[in-house]
């Protein structure tokens, strides 16, 4: 039986301009190694206090954009005050999809924005009433 999830991974094509969506959204690199008989180079990153949750595969030679497909969804991070990460966001260009909104009443306030190879991810308000952590 798995004990924990451990990381993420997603194939970005220009590892600069990833990490600089990241960044802005909190994260920072925690570790870096080349795979794959040295053709592609894996990136770790995490949010302060936690482990490298998040990983960029850089494939080398790679131009045509990834098909992200239908079966992709988004991740999801928290934050605590919407408004203020959506002001310091769109200091680093980064712009929500549409306003924040309340999925359902008394619900947290959620937000899309999209990194630069077309990943989704949800910024959300932790809602105390939540049963589970998503």
């Amino acid at each position: 039986m798995a004990t924990a999830l451990i990381h993420t991974m997603i194939r970005v094509l220009d590892e600069d301009r990833s990490l600089r969506f990241y960044s802005a959204l909190g994260f920072s690199e925690r570790g870096r190694q080349r795979v794959g008989n040295d053709t592609a180079t894996v990136i770790f990153l995490a949010l302060p206090g936690d482990g490298g949750r998040l990983e960029l595969t850089v494939n080398d030679g790679r131009t045509e954009p990834y098909d992200i497909g239908t079966g992709y969804g988004h991740i999801a991070l928290t934050v605590n005050d919407m408004s203020a990460e959506i002001a310091r966001l769109a200091e680093a260009g980064i712009s929500p999809e549409k306003e924040p909104y309340q999925p359902y009443p008394g619900g947290p306030s959620i937000c899309f924005v999209q990194d630069p190879d077309g990943y989704r991810i949800e910024l959300l308000t932790k809602n105390p009433d939540d049963e589970f952590d998503s």
